[in-house]
This record gives structure tokens, C-alpha cells and sequence, in this order.
């Protein structure tokens, strides 16, 4: 778990999230998703809803419906891609596959008024980091529809 944590946390290389590949198999860590929760509800749940069902306040003005962000896995198969879901959250990669981007760029959101460029760094993948492990925490297990 500390090798998929520290992997996720330390590496952005040439736009690529650093992922252990036995992450997807792992439980979730009840402490980052509890840490997780309140950027969730922060920063995501205007969108997606409190619950991720993409049911939030502002989801109507929306041009494309936010994502059930609680089928993330069953969409995959059962497997959670940590790295692909950090750099979507992230923003400052291109994720092509996703297409156009509704959604706030949140790596620099979350590293403005930090003067250190590396810690200002470090904190915004922390963010995310614990924002992924809420995620995990709320998937509905079975096939999506």
C-alpha cells in the first residue's frame, strides 16, 4: 500500500501518473478516503452530487451530464485506474480519450498561491491522491449499465 501511495504521490514523468500495477487490487485505505472526503465535497460534489452520481446542483448547466463517478470501476471491468483517474483530475495532461474538458484543471487549482513550484506540486498530487482513494471508497460493485 505505502509503495502505491508514494508511486502515486511522487511521480507525474512526461505526463504519466506512476501507478504500482497491484493498485486496481488493493482495499481501499479508510484514512485517504477519509481525508478524501471533504475535496470531494469541496470541490467535486457541486458537479457530481454528494453521492457521484452526477446529480449535483450545477450538473443541469452543464453541456455533457457529469459521471456517475461511483461506476469508475465496473466501466473497467472491476479494475480502478488510478492513473488514468489522477490525470484527469489533474487536468494538466492531455487525456485525449476523454475528449473536450468541462472540468476545472484541478493540479493547478490546487497548487495556486504556493511559491515553491515543488511543494506547490506535491500538495496538489496529495490532493488528488486522497481524492482517488474517496473514489475508490463510493464504486458500486457489479456491472455498470
Amino acid at each position: 500500500m505505502r509503495a502505491r501511495i508514494v508511486a502515486l504521490a511522487l511521480g507525474v514523468a512526461g505526463g504519466m501518473w506512476l501507478v504500482d500495477a497491484a493498485s486496481a487490487a488493493e482495499p481501499v485505505d479508510g484514512v485517504l478516503a477519509d481525508m478524501g472526503r471533504p475535496y470531494f465535497e469541496r470541490y467535486c460534489a457541486s458537479c457530481h452530487g454528494l453521492s457521484g452520481a452526477g446529480d449535483g446542483p450545477t450538473a443541469g448547466v452543464l453541456r455533457a451530464p457529469p459521471a456517475d463517478l461511483r461506476l469508475i470501476a465496473a466501466r473497467r471491468g472491476g479494475e480502478f485506474p488510478d492513473g488514468e483517474v489522477a490525470q484527469f483530475i489533474d487536468g494538466r495532461f492531455d487525456v485525449k480519450a476523454h475528449g473536450s474538458r468541462e472540468m476545472p484543471v484541478w493540479g493547478e487549482r490546487f497548487s495556486q498561491n504556493i511559491p515553491e513550484p515543488e511543494v506547490a506540486d506535491a500538495i496538489a498530487r496529495g490532493k488528488i491522491v486522497v481524492l482517488i482513494e474517496y473514489l475508490k471508497s463510493i464504486q458500486i460493485r457489479g456491472e455498470a449499465p
